[in-house]
């Protein structure tokens, strides 16, 4: 069985890969489809759609998970809410069912046709994407804790941390 895991990624961290395993461990492959991908350098998106593969992909290699069993798509939006899993269908290979934590994309799932399912979440709190930016904009380091190792190495040595901040911020004109 292949199931499509769909999430912006915005980083990837702990949550995610506790999902992941959890997919995993039930036997299915997965498809991991990046959303949004073409959007970056705003506060909601700080990285780009190649960033994202890089980071998902440091992130599976770090927690030794099986590469032959999980594929990476980045998917754009095309922001028509009743066309988006037709136009996703096109771009990722054959699947039985799909996985989000997100009420919209499962609902446009479901009336797609689409099967969905679910995973018990990893403290949402703590294990958010957005949470984990504004640590980052914040200046607090507990962010690293959050996700794998290798990802916040890889968001330290690229800068992308500096990126989180710097479009983090909002400025007016005097």
């Amino acid at each position: 069985m292949k199931s499509l895991f769909i999430g912006r990624f915005q980083p990837i961290h702990n949550g995610h890969i506790h999902t992941i395993k959890q997919i995993l461990a039930k036997n299915e492959d997965i498809i991991i489809v990046i959303g949004s991908s073409q959007y970056s350098h705003t506060p909601d998106n700080p990285f780009t759609g190649g960033e994202r593969v890089m980071l998902i992909r440091r992130a599976l290699i770090d927690e030794k998970l099986p590469l032959d069993r999980i594929t990476v798509v980045p998917l754009s939006d095309i922001n028509i809410h009743p066309l988006w899993a037709s136009h996703m269908r096109s771009f990722v290979p054959h699947f039985d069912k799909a996985y989000s934590h997100n009420p919209l994309v499962k609902r446009l799932l479901e009336e797609s046709g689409i099967k969905t399912d679910s995973t018990k979440l990893l403290e949402r709190s703590q294990y958010s994407s957005s949470h984990i930016r504004d640590l980052i904009r914040w200046g607090n380091e507990e962010w690293e804790s959050l996700v794998p190792e290798g990802v916040a190495a890889l968001i330290k040595k690229h800068r992308l941390d500096n990126r989180i901040r710097e479009v983090g911020e909002v400025r007016t004109k005097r």
